[in-house]
């Protein structure tokens, strides 16, 4: 199962408690979207009808009309209360929509196309909930959220191989002399190193958005990045070989970020 969102420590008690539900709510629906493209036996057409039906209630909240399902009764209440732009949360169907019909990446500007639609959005989310919306940080968050959506597709090479899918750049492949996505080719490791590096380096370059933040929302903004570079450790230090353990976050790792955030290291 592909999990786009795990990285997030999502809505946590280290989260002020104003922020916990709303930020809940949104991460609520981004999964539930995420499951429709992925989850289960359902053929493409049933997929996209579930992702539709989901349009369908945003236009519900855009017109001002009431629904009847509670989830989305509350992306009402969230997107009123905290002037929420409602075309974030269909860029995120828009996204998903995509899943379940394309397959694969020709370069590494169609990769990131995807990752504007289908993480960026709820960074941006975020920061209008947060109330520190600005160009410079809708720039920093879109780093960071990119990143660990490049992050995600690293950890999951094997997963998506399995349904068919390949978020990976096809040129770059073809370019590191990949004969096959397996640990076993020799090019394998430098080809990762280089995707990882690179994911690295736009984490690096969002950080800064975690000083315009102030208590909690810092230190919950320095755990994401610190989330997100741990797991880039774990790949590096398995040597790339994400199909015979799939890197995750165990508790000992969050101890490490913690540490890590505490002292706002970013090593």
């Amino acid at each position: 199962m592909k999990k786009h969102y795990e990285n997030f420590p999502v809505a946590s008690i280290v989260l002020p408690k104003r922020f916990r539900r709303p930020v809940g709510i949104i991460y609520s629906f981004a999964r539930n979207a995420d499951d429709f493209a992925d989850e289960g036996e359902r053929s493409n057409e049933a997929r996209l009808e579930l992702l539709n039906g989901y349009r369908s209630e945003l236009d519900k909240i855009a017109k001002g009309i009431e629904s009847d399902d509670p989830l989305f009764i509350a992306i009402g209440e969230i997107i009123r209360q905290h002037d929420l732009p409602i075309q974030f949360f269909r860029d995120l169907l828009d996204a998903f929509s995509q899943d379940v019909e394309k397959k694969s990446y020709e370069d590494f500007e169609t990769l990131l196309h995807y990752c504007r639609r289908s993480a960026n959005p709820v960074g941006r989310l975020l920061i209008c909930l947060y109330g520190i919306d600005s160009e410079e940080n809708r720039a920093w968050s879109d780093h960071i959220c990119t990143s660990l959506q490049l992050i995600n597709f690293l950890q999951d090479v094997a997963v998506d191989l399995a349904m068919g899918r390949v978020y990976l750049p096809a040129d770059e492949i073809e370019s590191f002399g990949l004969s096959k996505l397996s640990a076993e080719d020799p090019a394998w490791q430098p080809f990762m190193k280089h995707q990882s590096e690179r994911a690295k380096a736009m984490m690096l370059e969002g950080a800064p958005l975690a000083g315009k933040m102030k208590g909690r929302l810092a230190f919950e903004m320095r755990l994401i990045i610190l989330g997100g570079l741990r797991i880039l450790e774990k790949l590096e230090n398995n040597q790339w070989d994400v199909f015979e353990k799939r890197p995750r976050l165990e508790k000992a790792d969050w101890l490490v970020m913690i540490f890590r955030a505490i002292f706002n290291d970013h090593s």
